[in-house]
């Protein structure tokens, strides 16, 4: 079965850049369609980026529009997220998350939560001075 594990969150300045990875082992990712959620304390959980089995499709979150690029590394089977101009509200506990077939709603701009069921533990992105 597949699993995946985020790394790569850290603390930073405001402005700063970081960049996540959600590695995948027992199945390559290239079967599934990737997303990146994020939940920060009192909200609810967020759908950030998501990527197309074929890798040929992502779509953002508006606020992460210009900041944020999903991409993917098919010989280490991880997708990264890269992360830059950092803001606070960026603060959250981020998530990998992977939708089994790759046909999923990211095909048409939606990220969906319920149509992924292999999660990683989260990896935390603090954003202050």
């Amino acid at each position: 079965q597949l699993q995946v594990a985020e790394t790569g969150g850290d603390l930073v300045q405001p402005g700063g850049s970081l960049r996540l990875s959600c590695v995948g082992s027992g199945d390559s990712l290239e079967f599934f369609g990737i997303a990146w959620f994020r939940q920060a304390p009192g909200k609810e959980r967020q759908g950030v980026a998501c990527m197309s089995s074929s890798g040929g499709h992502t779509i953002y979150e508006d606020s992460a529009k210009g900041r944020f690029i999903i991409s993917r590394d098919k010989i280490k089977n991880t997708v990264y997220l890269q992360m830059s101009g950092l803001k606070p509200d960026d603060t959250a506990l981020y998530y990998c998350a992977a939708e089994r077939g790759g046909r999923g709603s990211c095909l048409v701009d939606e990220i969906v939560l319920h149509e992924y069921t292999y999660w990683g533990q989260g990896t935390q992105v603090t954003v202050s001075s």
